[in-house]
């Protein structure tokens, strides 16, 4: 899978206000400035947490991962969606609100801990 700007803006449009940024050899998806998804080569991958992690594995998706320096995998709270969200943009409209509200829980979390 390539990465189609075009054709990813248009995906997340029902989401409103979603920019696309490349990082990393990738894309990051941010909304009110939260990274709430990326996307690498091979496909698009969505920030979970507790709350929202059993409907990536109840889909069977698995976490990002990635080869780290030390030769190890580092896996990140980011969760591949399911690939039937594509051809449903309401439905991906939806994951990708909860994901905007697990990015909104991390950041107020770590707003917490840097006051502390």
């Amino acid at each position: 899978m390539t990465a189609d700007l075009e054709y990813l803006a248009e995906l997340f449009e029902p989401v409103g206000g979603v920019r696309i940024r490349r990082m990393f050899g990738g894309l990051g998806f941010f909304r009110d400035g939260l990274m709430f998804g990326i996307w690498q080569s091979d496909g698009i991958f969505l920030k979970a947490d507790d709350e929202t992690r059993p409907a990536f594995e109840a889909e069977g998706c698995g976490p990002f991962v990635y080869g780290s320096k030390n030769g190890g995998k580092t896996s990140l709270n980011y969760y591949r969606i399911p690939e039937r969200l594509l051809d449903d943009t309401d439905e991906l409209r939806d994951w990708a609100l909860a994901a905007i509200d697990v990015a909104i829980r991390a950041n107020a979390k770590k707003s917490v801990k840097q006051r502390k």
